[in-house]
């Protein structure tokens, strides 16, 4: 037998064995699909009230102006028409190949053969033409509020993002490309990644981002030495061996977001934010919350405080034998460490000595990229969800995330695993953020509709624990984090809000880059740089043309800051006291818990 038939009977073989793994896949796909409990619909998309709304003003606007559509058209096929001619004179010429595309270059169009090829770099232009189309028509629609407007160009990107030809398999020439080589053993393994991600998470697709075998929490992420000194039904208190001989007599706690797991600031030695702070000298205490299920319904953002805020700080009193704490709240935990201040104010505790905001939401009048999800339609839908099953899943907020940036977050991770077979990367970032956590329902409902609709916290008047709380309460001495490029809590948002607060002792930062990258942004790696100014004008646009930029990460002006507030210097303290034995090794037990479901 010769090489050549030893060869093809090798790919024969390779082919049948593809085949029959393809047929046993697609019968655990379509189980799968056959089993999927549907999702409700008003957490699908915009509910009919708001299509209705905006078909209607846009066919009105289409009656009153219809030159205006008709110019559209015009400029659409006049474009579509020179696209193909341009193509069909470069076939002519007896040159396969495509013509000039001098065009802005789109990171999804990466593969040579876009720009070379013929039929591929048709079907990108004429993709890119569309999508121009559909902005310009967009941007020329009158009648329809800010609010409306906004909704609509977010779901409008939504579908061009998603019907980009990178994301079927004829039109992307790097699977078709890849599927060749491996002789269809990536369609088999892609198809193998698809199954194993709708399994997961019972039939809805939740694309994995990174492979979770390579990370284990407080093995190889989450190390940084420490103790579980407190526990209660909300959340695992932390305190982290000391690393310096002399520490600051004020204790420091860290209350992080409940939406994900506190470790985004322990990923690893280098860039560990907790870490960092216990080397520069602070007792420092972490609160690790619970991953609620249904026995949790009918926790409210009160429970967070009194067992959550309110413990801890009480706890850390007793174990360091100080009146006072330094607090820091990061995104959702910043905006009820606020509410936390007001009602301490309400109450005369003067146990906070000064408060840190990392990335936090107290004036919700502008709600950002997020605002999209923050209509009654999806709301409701929420409160339907929540009221039935006693918590929100950690699957829609993963969702919802994720379509604030769909090139990098679905369909780009998508692309890599189902079309090209690829076994997603060893990234500890990507793997803390598919690590996120349920949200209770009485706390869920009361942060969307009071706060996030409602913005009762910003008008001085929310109701909570017999108290009504407002963000002029919140007179301690902070500082606030906020990050230039955050798509959830936007940096001029968060001025806004820190702006109202009544301290007169305030100091505002606006780092470099998003929500994580610009919060976890170590001093070694000298990439992102902040923006600094002491003057609080009125608008936040006014503010950054008077700010200073510096280079380097934030880390070093606010231990500077946080220093002069934290006392003398004393002698390092063990861990825990003779009340507070410790419970478990830092991470600790609730962050590995896995909720009843």
């Amino acid at each position: 037998m010769t090489t050549d038939q030893v060869n093809k009977g090798q790919e024969l073989s390779e082919l049948n064995n593809n085949l029959a793994r393809i047929e046993e896949l697609s019968k655990r796909l379509a189980n799968i699909m056959a089993h999927r409990k549907p999702v409700r619909p008003s957490l699908q998309a915009p509910g009919q009230e708001f299509y209705v709304k905006a078909a209607g003003t846009i066919w009105a606007d289409m009656m009153a102006n219809p030159s205006k559509m008709f110019e559209h058209q015009v400029a659409y096929w006049g474009k579509t028409l020179e696209h193909a001619i341009e193509a069909q004179a470069a076939l002519a010429a007896g040159d396969f190949k495509a013509p000039e595309d001098p065009g802005p270059k789109d990171r999804r169009f990466s593969n040579p053969l876009w720009d070379s090829h013929p039929y591929y770099n048709y079907v990108k232009q004429q993709y890119l033409i569309s999508s121009q189309a559909m902005e310009d028509a967009l941007k020329d629609v009158e009648g329809l509020d800010p609010e409306d407007t906004k909704r609509m160009e977010f779901f409008t990107h939504q579908i061009i993002d998603m019907m980009s030809p990178t994301n079927f398999l004829a039109t992307n020439p790097d699977a078709m490309e890849r599927a060749v080589e491996t002789n269809g053993q990536s369609l088999v393994q892609g198809l193998e990644n698809l199954v194993a991600d709708l399994e997961a998470n019972d039939g809805e697709l939740l694309v994995k981002l990174v492979d979770e075998s390579a990370f284990e929490v407080g093995k190889n992420i989450a190390t940084t030495p420490g103790q579980v000194v407190y526990r209660n039904r909300m959340m695992e208190l932390i305190q982290y061996a000391p690393t310096t001989e002399k520490v600051h007599a004020t204790p420091l706690i860290i209350f992080p977001p409940w939406i994900n797991k506190f470790y985004i600031m322990d990923l690893k030695e280098q860039n560990s934010l907790i870490k960092w702070i216990v080397d520069q000298g602070y007792t420092l205490f972490v609160v690790s919350w619970v991953n609620p299920d249904a026995s949790y319904a009918d926790v409210g953002l009160g429970d967070y405080i009194e067992d959550g805020y309110l413990a801890a700080m009480r706890e850390v009193k007793a174990i360091t034998n100080q009146k006072k704490v330094n607090v820091v709240g990061y995104c959702i935990a910043g905006t009820t460490l606020s509410l936390t201040l007001s009602l301490m104010k309400k109450r005369g505790d003067k146990s906070v000595n000064s408060a840190t905001f990392f990335t936090t939401l107290t004036d919700f009048s502008d709600q950002g990229e997020v605002g999209v999800f923050l209509d009654d339609d999806f709301v409701t839908g929420i409160e339907e969800e929540v009221a039935e099953r006693g918590y929100l899943d950690s699957f829609f907020m993963s969702r919802t995330f994720s379509y604030l940036r769909p090139n990098d977050l679905i369909y780009g991770p998508a692309i890599n695993s189902y079309m090209l077979g690829k076994t997603p990367p060893a990234f500890d970032l990507l793997f803390w953020n598919g690590d996120s956590t349920n949200l209770p329902a009485k706390m869920t409902v009361e942060y969307l509709r009071g706060l996030c609709q409602g913005n009762r916290f910003a008008k001085g008047d929310f109701e909570l624990l017999d108290e009504h709380l407002s963000i002029a309460d919140v007179d301690v001495p902070l500082c606030a984090i906020a990050c230039e490029t955050d798509h959830i809590a936007a940096w001029k948002s968060s001025y806004d809000g820190i702006r109202q607060m009544g301290s007169k002792d305030k100091t505002f930062i606006v780092s470099q880059s998003g929500h994580i990258a610009g919060i976890v942004n170590p001093p070694s790696k000298k990439k992102y740089g902040h923006y600094t100014n002491e003057d609080w004008p009125a608008a936040s646009d006014d503010w950054m043309e008077g700010a200073t930029f510096n280079d380097g990460s934030w880390w070093g002006r606010w231990d500077a800051w946080l220093s002069e507030r934290s006392g003398k210097q004393i002698e390092a303290r063990e861990v825990g006291d003779s009340s507070h034995k410790p419970l478990a090794p830092a991470p600790g037990t609730y962050v590995v818990a896995k909720p009843n479901t």
